[in-house]
């Protein structure tokens, strides 16, 4: 097939499968529906478990449950008052703490969400967890994970369509390599982690707002950050070869965000926060 047919197929293929996403407005590159990605999440949540030590019956345990109620909640509220009452009908929400010295958090697409033990120092209390636990929640709610397998689809049928290219142009073996290591290369860096990078920084907006509406004080998502960033001195990668916002773009970023947190928890009645 010639290269310019598979870079009309690519562009028809992002064309019609882009969604609005329903807290941003913003049109976003999706064509895995929730009937797919869902039970995907939920093996694979199932799976984690039975591998790991999951920790119950503890205070910090019964922390993480009485949070994540609390952002599920303020998540609905949010989503009614937008028109989107059915958003999380097919969501199966579990909150599970795990014995684990990494300093990690996350919410699979579905509602299933994990802290490790080894973040509790940095969240420094039920608050902190409530950053982190909305921050999380915020890439599920906003469908991060199918626009980036979304994404990873498009970009292996780009490469499909240079190594072709190289072909068609007499292009030699060792070539060709260097074309798709190149493509490799660029993509990553000029389009795969920005998008990440986007993501991260969106996720960082709707947490917060999620956080305040629930009652948690959003100031503290600052905070938190600069915590993080203590912990992770000199391990960080350049930001333009990161997944993830500096430290300090980030810290920056929730503090000009808190503001506009506790503006619109004000919206739902809360004006006090833990």
């Amino acid at each position: 097939m010639h290269p310019n047919k598979h870079l009309l197929i690519a562009l028809v293929f992002v064309l019609f499968s882009c969604k609005t996403n329903v807290f941003t407005g913003k049109k976003t590159l999706n064509f895995v529906p929730d009937s797919t990605l869902f039970p995907m999440a939920f093996t694979q949540y199932d799976q984690f478990l039975g591998e790991n030590k999951v920790v119950t019956g503890t205070k910090e345990s019964e922390m993480i449950t009485r949070v994540g109620q609390k952002i599920k909640t303020a998540a609905q509220r949010w989503l009614n008052a937008i028109g989107e009452e059915k958003y999380l009908a097919n969501y199966q929400w579990d909150y599970k703490l795990v014995q684990d010295e990494t300093v990690n958090a996350w919410c699979m697409p579905g509602g299933k969400i994990v802290f490790y033990t080894g973040i509790l120092p940095i969240c420094q209390g039920e608050t902190g967890v409530a950053i982190v636990m909305g921050h999380e929640v915020a890439h599920a709610l906003a469908n991060h994970g199918a626009q980036r397998m979304s994404a990873s689809q498009v970009q292996a049928l780009g490469a499909v369509g240079v190594a072709v290219g190289g072909q068609a142009a007499g292009a030699s073996k060792e070539s060709q390599q260097l074309i798709n290591q190149a493509y490799g290369i660029g993509s990553q860096v000029g389009g795969m982690l920005p998008f990440s990078r986007a993501h991260e920084t969106e996720a960082d907006k709707i947490g917060l707002y999620l956080a305040a509406i629930a009652g948690y004080n959003p100031e503290e998502g600052a905070r938190l950050w600069e915590r993080m960033k203590s912990n992770n001195a000199g391990q960080a990668p350049p930001e333009f070869l990161s997944t993830h916002p500096s430290n300090d773009s980030r810290i920056a970023n929730l503090k000009s965000l808190a503001s506009e947190a506790i503006a619109e928890a004000a919206k739902y009645g809360v004006t006090s926060f833990q």
